[in-house]
């Protein structure tokens, strides 16, 4: 097994089975659920793993432990990717104790309504528990990004135990950039809570870190600010990078002409990056992905039976739900007789601060016109204001 200090080992396990993570995000390197075992006068194991792979998690444990058994299960997160072998680790250690707070208790028993577990020790905030060597230090950070999460800060190794924080896509066998599977993890999963993530950075900043080890994803050993400032953009839902983000929809092409001509069009107003998205063909969370990390966006749409195509509605509602804000939109709108499409853009916004409109929406009847020509190119002028 790995170390990750003298003293911490990681015993999760890669999950290459699966195809869609909560039934929802493509992850075509599959998950790896992470779990991890302190060593010290006592033992402490950090979460489980999915279901499926309690033979695999029990054994990581058991070539750890050696002839040891284990003290304390400290469960962060009851999302059943992290509990779902908790009964089983407790069938196999019945004196362990299970250590986690109110929340997670409550939720424990909705999770395992026929199973009972005898010994317990409910946490409060702040509080520690000492392994000898080891202080674990338990920092509660509700909704990050359900309502029972904590973190536990081990003092001697100066160790975060992140919870779902820091977490990314892909197993940990895959090769790939960290920030880009983390982001569309970050913005699909834990996106909406920005204010409670911040909160959570706050507490964080209090101490000293050497080393992240998450629920989902590599541990994180060097360049830490890296890492912390990218969740810091984040979730005070700034742009991350300069360039302009063109979502479209188009039926019979009429609408993704218009949106190729303001990507030149931008481009020879001087942006360095125009990232354009074929809604219907993308996959919906990486659209998220690149909807939150730029700054500025223009939502190119049909109207359609009097409202928005579906995808595009889709999308503006994957963003409203994750507080979109402090963002510049521009809007192209296509429609045959009855345009309708940019008040319906508008109005799915109506409650997302900080929403600057371009001055200039591109109308298209049915085909792209001169006039048209001549908006999209101060459309193009506008966003890049």
């Amino acid at each position: 097994m790995k170390n990750i200090t003298n003293e911490i080992f990681y015993v999760g396990v890669n999950d290459h089975k699966i195809d869609l993570f909560e039934g929802h995000y493509i992850v075509p390197n599959g998950m790896a659920y992470n779990s991890y075992v302190i060593m010290d006068e006592k033992i402490a194991i950090m979460d489980s793993v999915d279901a499926d792979f309690a033979e695999e998690w029990l054994g990581n444990i058991e070539e750890v432990l050696g002839d040891r058994t284990p003290d304390y299960l400290v469960v962060q997160h009851m999302e059943p990717d992290h509990s779902a072998n908790i009964v089983n680790l407790v069938k196999k250690y019945p004196d362990i104790t299970v250590v986690g707070n109110a929340q997670i208790f409550n939720m424990m028993k909705n999770f395992f309504p026929n199973d009972s577990i005898d010994n317990t020790k409910v946490v409060t905030n702040g509080e520690t528990l000492s392994l000898g060597k080891h202080e674990l230090k338990f920092v509660f950070a509700p909704m990050v990004h359900w309502p029972e999460v904590m973190v536990t800060y081990d003092t001697a190794d100066k160790v975060l135990f992140s919870a779902d924080g820091f977490g990314k896509f892909g197993a940990l066998d895959a090769e790939e950039e960290w920030a880009c599977e983390a982001r569309r993890y970050y913005f699909g999963i834990v996106g909406k809570y920005g204010a409670q993530v911040q909160t959570l950075l706050k507490k964080l900043s209090e101490l000293e870190v050497n080393t992240i080890c998450p629920l989902h994803g590599p541990v994180l050993t060097e360049n830490l600010s890296y890492y912390i400032d990218l969740y810091n953009t984040w979730s005070s839902y700034e742009a991350e990078s300069e360039g302009v983000m063109i979502a479209y929809t188009s039926v019979y092409g009429n609408t993704k002409k218009a949106v190729l001509k303001l990507e030149e069009y931008l481009k020879e107003e001087g942006c360095e990056k125009v990232v354009v998205c074929d809604l219907a063909r993308e996959d919906m969370a990486e659209a998220v992905e690149d909807g939150f990390r730029y700054g500025k966006i223009v939502l190119a749409t049909t109207t359609y039976n009097m409202d928005i195509f579906p995808y595009m509605r889709e999308f503006i509602e994957a963003l409203t739900l994750r507080n979109y804000q402090n963002k510049r939109i521009g809007i192209i709108e296509n429609g045959s007789w009855a345009p309708t499409a940019a008040k319906v853009i508008k109005g799915l916004f109506e409650n997302s601060k900080n929403i600057e409109w371009a001055d200039t929406t591109v109308t298209i009847i049915s085909a792209l016109k001169d006039e048209n020509d001549a908006e999209l190119r101060r459309l193009a002028k506008d966003m890049m204001k």
